[in-house]
Parts: C-alpha cells; structure tokens; sequence
C-alpha cells in the first residue's frame, strides 16, 4: 500500500512540474532589455582615413645634363641652404667655359682694332679737309675720306656688339657649369635619392628629380578626403586627432587647416581635400603613414543622452501595425520617442534630439529624467527566433 502511494505521489509531482513548464513557456508576457538615461559628454565627429605628408617637399633636379661624378648626402642626411649635394661631370662644361672666354678676348682684339681704325679714319678725314681748303686735291677725295671715317665708326660698332655677345656667351657657359653643382635650395632632411655615382642624367625635356627634401619635419600634414555628405559639417580651425597603424597605442592631435573646394571623384563617390596641421616634435610621423582621422565638429558636455538602441526599439504590436491595447497602438504624433515600462506595458515618450555620437543621442526636450529606464530591445522576439525547442512536457 504504501509502495502504490509512493508511486501515485511521484506520478502527480511529475505531472504538476510538467504543466507549470507547458503553462510558462506559453505565456504572452514580455521580457524587455533596459538602460539607463544617463548624463555624459557627446561629442559629433567626421571620420576619415588620410596620408600623412610634410608641409613642403622640394623636389631637386638638374638643368643640365652629364654623368653623375659625386653624391656628398643620402636618404635621411640633413641639409642646409647652399649645401652640395650632388656634383655633375664639369669637364665638357669647364671646356665650353674657356672656349667662351677665349672667343671674348678675340671679339675685344677686333675692338680694339676696329678703335684704331676708326681714329686714322678721323685723320685721314681731318688733313683732306684741309687740303681741299687749299685746292690740294679734288672733291670726290675728300667725300672718299669722309665716308672711309664713318665705315670705321660703323666697324667699331660691331665690333662692340661682338663683345657683347661673347660675353653674354661666357656667362652662359659659367652658368651652365655652374648647373653642374646641386645644391639644396632649402633647409630640411633628404626623403628620397634617385640617382646613383655613373649615372648619366639627361634634361634634354624635363627635369629629371634628383632628390625630393622635406623642409621641416617637424611640422607635419595630414591630408585626407571627406565624403560630400560630411564636408558641410567640416570647419577650419576644429580640432582632429588620429591614430596611425605604427604607433596604435598614440593618438596625434592637430587642427582643420584648409578645406579645399576642388571635388574627386572616383567610382561615383565624391570627396574633398581636408588639410590637418599637427606638430611632429619627436619625428614618428613619417612621409606616407596612413592617418585614420577623426574630427571633432562639436562637443556638448554633461547633457541628457539615450543610447541609440532605444531610438530604434520599436513593440513588436507596433511594427507589425496591430492595436493591443492603447500603449501599443500606433502614436498619432510623429518624431522621434523612446518607450518606457509602465506596468510591464511599454509607452512611448517622445522627444527631441540633439547631436549623436554614434553610440548615444543628446536629449534636448521631453519628459525623460536621468536615472529612468528605457528599453532597447526585446528578449522575448529573441527566444522566439532561436530554434531551440520549446518548453514544456517532452513525451516519450
């Protein structure tokens, strides 16, 4: 007898336990995720990725061609104004030097001797004017001697005229030897060298690049692109920092500089050029890092802010348009709103915003308080979505 009580008592637990399973897994109530209406800073920022440059770089060539002879700097040598950089065969330039100097000394010896001319010419003139005074000799002579005097002057012209030229064909050649020196034209640190000793340059064209200096690395620039839709919002002046892949662990700051005008277009996507200036004291930032940007375009300190999970929480009686009940009927009133629990039913407050952040939202107006709870999601259409069993009594 006791051993059949036993049993029955065992069977009743066992069926009492299964229907409070079947009963609760069938419950309509809702389970809801809340967060907290808190106070903070939010701050509204453009991101970008960008390149990293120097401010100026200089590229250095040569005007002229020949064989490399002496390299005096490589990469990374740091170079004053004036400073030699590289030096160019000068032997078939130094020839063309005193080949022009030489032409220079015999254009001065015709001078001179056209000088001479033209004062016996004069002479030669002076004592025919005479004689014909006295009726020495015949007109027809005298115009002769007048005319052998002006031909002297006109020699002696050219003559000066040649000297002039072939000075102004020595300052050539010494220029061009000149050429054959490169020197840095300003202060900096050399970037990249293109050339090597032995190789022959030639600026029959273009000028060929020699060398490329950053003037100052210690001043630095980010150039990046930003997207139409954000370029609005981007100021000179405001503040930006940035990280770069080899130092994750830093983050840089510098300022708006230059928004440029000139769109780029690639594949249909529009950007503009955002100059950054930032100081690069300690030389990590090198020429071609690539920068990922973040430009702070407002800061608002210690406001009301919702995270953006509960601006887009929606019941799920809402979405699917169905009335149940007046808290989940669909508002007559447009805007955005966030839903609290009021007697485990969730009601809409609406409100209006102000700046984002991406994670949270600024409240500007509405009857939210800090502290009070907001939902952001919904762990019952979750569990419904799972595909684990249902619960409740398993028969066997």
């Amino acid at each position: 007898m006791k051993k059949k009580i036993v049993v029955l008592a065992v069977v009743l637990t066992a069926l009492v336990a299964a229907g409070f399973f079947f009963f609760k897994g069938n419950s309509k109530n809702a389970a809801y995720k809340t967060e907290k209406v808190t106070r903070g800073e939010i701050k509204s920022v453009v991101t970008a990725t960008g390149t990293v440059n120097a401010v100026t770089t200089v590229s250095v060539g040569t005007q002229v061609s020949g064989t490399i002879q002496k390299l005096f700097v490589d990469f990374n040598s740091p170079v004053r104004k004036g400073e030699l950089l590289a030096q160019i065969d000068p032997a078939a330039f130094q020839a063309q030097v005193e080949q022009a100097r030489a032409n220079l000394l015999s254009a001065q010896a015709n001078l001179e001797k056209a000088t001479v001319a033209v004062v016996d010419a004069q002479r030669t003139h002076q004592r025919s004017k005479e004689l014909f005074a006295q009726n020495f000799i015949a007109r027809s002579d005298l115009d002769t001697a007048e005319t052998n005097w002006h031909s002297a002057q006109a020699q002696q012209k050219a003559a000066q005229a040649q000297v002039a030229q072939a000075q102004a064909a020595l300052k050539i050649a010494e220029t061009n030897l000149q050429y054959t020196r490169i020197v840095s034209p300003v202060n900096g640190i050399v970037i990249s060298r293109n050339v090597d000793v032995g190789q022959t340059v030639a600026a029959s064209f273009q000028t060929p690049t020699l060398f490329s200096i950053a003037q100052d690395l210690t001043k630095m620039q980010v150039n990046t692109s930003v997207d139409e839709a954000d370029i609005g919002r981007v100021k000179t002046g405001q503040d930006v920092t940035f990280t770069v892949d080899a130092y994750p662990d830093d983050v840089f700051h510098g300022k708006v500089s230059e928004v440029r005008n000139a769109p780029t277009t690639v594949s249909n996507v529009v950007t503009y050029d955002v100059i950054i200036k930032v100081d690069n004291p300690d030389l990590k930032l090198k020429p071609g890092m690539t920068a990922n940007v973040t430009i702070t375009i407002e800061t608002r300190p210690n406001v009301l802010r919702v995270p953006n999970a509960a601006l887009r929480f929606k019941p799920e009686e809402v979405k699917a348009g169905v009335k149940k009940g007046k808290a989940f009927g669909p508002p007559e009133k447009k805007g955005p709103r966030v839903w609290i629990l009021e007697k485990n039913t969730p009601k809409p407050v609406f409100i209006s915003t102000g700046i984002t952040d991406g994670n949270y939202t600024e409240v500007v107006a509405g009857a939210l308080t800090d502290g009070q709870e907001v939902i952001t999601d919904n762990l019952n259409a979750k569990k419904a979505g799972s595909t684990s069993p249902p619960p409740g009594p398993r028969l066997m």
